[in-house]
């Protein structure tokens, strides 16, 4: 059993020896592995800062101002960024950082959606594709091929026009629109894996085939689908970010991120920061994003 372990390794098929024989003492959760990691790559440890910020932002909005977002001073509108106001205020006097801080809530839960919705629907087509194979898998891939020859964008416009306006709506088209990759790379890895001797010996052992499926393909295969969706998150937000932007999200005066850039470009002979700022708080969300996807992509296993 031993020498078979020791087989499939050589060919990549399988896990070290140690890992399966049993992690050293403080292998999974290595503190100092993962801070060493991070002091090593101050671009990514920006990120993570970046990332939480934003996070905090969408559920504990109360945390960064204590304005309200819908509120408007008329007297003190067009004023640019200040330390009264970080971010300046807009054509009716409301706090424009006040309005990016509580729009991170409804920009990350549209986010949130579209990536549950791809990785769910993406994932199970992907999954079925690749284990039971056959016509089933001619089938859905001809069905992804459908969703691949569409452009994204286009498809979301499409969508979000026959499902209605609205924040969830708009998650939900960009989702869909995202399900081809999701269905593509989930296949690709169950595929992998499905032929990998481990799960030839399981199958010849007699385990029935949820088993092999939850034991050993599903565990095998979720790595690259895990790092599409946090590299998918960054798409997302600009999605999501396009629609609200050309009037498909929530009704104003709901400060969305691309609300508040589309509200702004009317005024940026004059008032630059409305267009500017919120559009640079996605920027950094979306490369930050960006930058941890890449680093659980290869950088994490790749260090000594």
């Amino acid at each position: 059993m031993s020498q078979s372990l020791v087989d499939d390794t050589a060919l990549g098929l399988a896990r070290p020896v140690e890992a399966v024989t049993g992690p050293e003492p403080g292998r999974r959760i290595d503190v100092r592995r993962v801070l060493r990691f991070l002091v090593r790559r101050p671009g990514l440890l920006l990120s993570v800062l970046v990332l939480v910020l934003v996070v905090l932002a969408s559920f504990r909005p109360g945390l960064f101002t204590s304005q309200d977002p819908l509120k408007g001073v008329p007297s003190q509108n067009f004023r640019g960024p200040s330390g009264a106001h970080w971010f300046g205020t807009d054509e009716l006097g409301r706090d424009v950082f006040s309005r990016v801080v509580h729009g991170a809530q409804l920009s990350l839960q549209a986010t949130l959606i579209a990536v549950l919705v791809a990785f769910v629907v993406g994932g199970l087509l992907g999954v079925v594709a690749g284990f039971v194979g056959r016509w089933v898998d001619d089938v859905l891939m001809r069905f992804v091929d459908v969703l691949l020859s569409i452009p994204a964008l286009f498809l979301s416009l499409a969508l979000v026009t026959a499902l209605g306006y609205g924040t969830v709506k708009v998650a939900v088209a960009v989702g869909i629109a995202s399900v081809a990759g999701f269905a593509r790379v989930a296949r690709s890895e169950v595929l992998r894996v499905r032929q990998a001797v481990f799960v030839e010996a399981s199958r010849a052992s007699g385990a029935r085939w949820y088993s092999v499926l939850g034991r050993h393909v599903l565990p095998g295969a979720a790595g690259p689908v895990i790092v599409l969706a946090t590299l998918d998150f960054g798409a997302s937000i600009l999605a999501v970010s396009a629609l609200s932007f050309l009037g498909y999200g929530a009704p104003p005066p709901a400060p969305e991120w691309g609300t508040l850039i589309s509200d702004g470009r009317n005024y940026l002979a004059n008032a630059w920061w409305l267009t500017a700022l919120p559009g640079l708080a996605i920027a950094a969300t979306v490369l930050a994003t960006n930058r941890i996807a890449r680093a659980l992509g290869g950088e994490w296993f790749r260090q000594p």
